[in-house]
């Protein structure tokens, strides 16, 4: 067994052969989750039930595993935040702000071929969802 804050097998090898640009995509349960995304993605369901496992809790691990350049996420069109926003900002390194996308620019963003993992959650907040870009790896 080994030691980490991340133990998933298919997780930890998309981790592994991803670089600089690759994007991770953190799905809510309302996500289309069978018809996003590109073809090439590794798809790992932790969608176990609704509520379960819900979305900080696959964040902050994976936060403590990879260097993050860019975070953004889908809001409402009438500019209002997310509610779960503030939960993320508790668990982003504080240099990091959240961008704010509409709903087909977020589609758009997680059909890119950069992304190479999506993971569904549980959560069945609205607007839950959360892309996280790829940086550089500080020596």
């Amino acid at each position: 067994m080994i030691n980490g804050e991340v133990v998933h097998p298919e997780i930890l090898k998309v981790l592994a052969n991803s670089g600089h640009g690759n994007q991770i995509v953190i799905a809510d349960g309302h996500f289309p989750f069978s018809s996003k995304g590109p073809a090439s993605a590794t798809r790992v369901y932790l969608n176990y039930a609704p509520g379960l496992i819900k979305v900080p809790d696959i964040l902050g691990p994976l936060l403590k595993m990879i260097d993050v350049e860019a975070v953004a996420a889908p809001a409402p069109d009438d500019g209002s935040e997310p509610a779960i926003w503030p939960e993320y900002r508790k668990l982003l390194p504080k240099h990091l702000q959240i961008k704010k996308l509409g709903r087909f620019e977020f589609y758009d963003m997680v059909d890119s071929p950069n992304t190479t993992l999506l993971i569904a959650s549980g959560d069945t907040r609205t607007y839950a969802c959360i892309v996280l870009s790829f940086g550089v790896r500080k020596l």
